[in-house]
């Protein structure tokens, strides 16, 4: 359960970076404060998480999940550059993410 806690926490961190840019340096009102609700949701998940999971291994996924996810929107929604060399440098953050998973001790 904790392992899923952390997923849904990631997939929290990639709403509040994305909404960062909407927020338009947070003056706009409504994406300001999803992106508020959605930096609650994530820590407080990750909290939770932690309650299980070795901190360091948990806190290095979830920004891991955060910064993959939140690469990948900047693409699709905000024209960044996609080149080889990025799309292998976030492989290397996935592929530390699952040795983090597969070696994590303590997890429930």
């Amino acid at each position: 359960m904790s392992w899923y806690l952390l997923f849904v926490a990631g997939l929290f961190e990639i709403a509040w970076a994305t909404g960062l840019e909407y927020s338009d340096g947070l003056t706009r009102p409504v994406p300001t404060a999803a992106t508020g609700v959605a930096m609650l949701i994530s820590v407080v998940l990750l909290a939770k998480a932690v309650e299980q999971l070795p901190v360091g291994t948990a806190y290095a996924v979830w920004t891991g999940i955060g910064a993959v996810g939140t690469a990948a929107l900047g693409i699709v929604l905000f024209d960044e550059p996609l080149s080889a060399a990025r799309v292998a440098f976030v492989g290397l953050i996935v592929v530390g993410i699952a040795g983090l998973n597969l070696t994590a001790s303590g997890a429930s």
